[in-house]
């Protein structure tokens, strides 16, 4: 449900840069997600038609690129993707003492219009 919102945010982002640049129609937008922000691409495709008919942006596609976790043991040194739910345990060693990186983010890369 939290992708409402998140959507919205989307649809004002890309509106607002869309009239600050004089476009007559927004094509494109491409987001990077985080496989660790518990964000759903369909959800948020979903929200976006609803939201954006009748708006310069209705029709647009929505690019999903998601960027990958890296979790890296601090014992054995060993790197491994992260995916949620996030185990604590290393895959190789079984050791507890795993740092993860990466997989958060959630922003808007780049938006296309036509002028």
């Amino acid at each position: 449900m939290h992708e409402l919102p998140v959507t919205q945010g989307i649809l004002s982002a890309a509106l607002e840069t869309a009239r600050r640049h004089r476009a007559e129609r927004i094509t494109d937008i491409f987001l990077v997600i985080g496989n660790l922000s518990s964000i759903v691409d369909d959800s948020v495709q979903f929200y976006f038609d609803i939201l954006s008919r009748e708006t310069i942006a209705a029709g647009a596609t929505l690019h999903f690129q998601r960027e990958k976790a890296i979790a890296r043991c601090l014992t054995c040194k060993h790197e491994f993707e992260a995916q949620p739910p996030l185990s604590p345990q290393c895959p190789q060693c079984k050791n507890l003492t795993v740092r993860v990186s990466g997989g958060q983010k959630f922003f808007i890369e780049s938006i296309e219009v036509e002028p």
